[in-house]
């Protein structure tokens, strides 16, 4: 028996040891990882009301950012939101994209109320002063770059990434458009 009791402690060790590792590995239960992509902001819209990141809270919404001056990637991105929110059919109705401004030199409510009334009416244009548009770039890990151009003129360079924030104004996912408005929708439709 004294031969055997260090046999026997070693393996009720090991056994708690075990046990503990187990315990300390497994993943908890419905933890979910936050990002941190997005973040507060106050801009103004196309209608020169002032908002904030709370008024977009309790449902699934987009985010682009880009300029009304953009020769391509703006308006092209604008149209395959507007085509996949319609392709959402009901499911769609109350989904709201924002798009952010990163020009607010030239990309003023106005500017913004004529630009977006070629698009989906449930896209938001969002300014504000070049400081709060800074901000709300910053927030969203956003890139943007002012480029001047060789007649006297500037472009903007940015990131075209259509962020899905949940109803907790989270960072979701990105959502692909570079398919059919369909397969981006029955995509989307699973973040709702």
């Amino acid at each position: 028996m004294r031969r055997a009791l260090p046999l026997i402690l070693f393996a009720i060790g090991l056994a708690v040891m075990g046990i503990a590792a187990v315990v300390a590995l497994t993943p908890k239960a419905n933890v979910v990882a936050t990002s941190s992509v997005g973040g507060p902001f106050t801009l103004t819209d196309q209608d020169g009301r002032r908002v904030t990141e709370r008024d977009f809270a309790g449902r699934t919404h987009l985010v682009f950012f880009g300029f009304t001056h953009c020769p391509d990637v703006c308006p092209t991105t604008l149209q395959q939101i507007g085509d996949v929110l319609q392709a959402l059919g009901p499911k769609g109705r109350d989904v709201k994209a924002l798009f952010i401004a990163v020009d607010p030199e030239r990309d003023t409510p106005a500017a913004l109320k004529t630009y977006l009334a070629s698009f989906d009416p449930r896209i938001v244009g969002l300014t504000g002063t070049p400081e709060e548009v800074a901000a709300a770039v910053k927030g969203y890990r956003a890139y943007v770059r002012k480029v001047p151009t060789k007649d006297g003129d500037y472009t903007m360079e940015h990131t075209a990434l259509v962020y899905v924030m949940d109803g907790q104004n989270r960072f979701v996912n990105a959502l692909n458009l570079a398919r059919p408005p369909e397969a981006a929708a029955a995509e989307l439709d699973k973040m709702l």
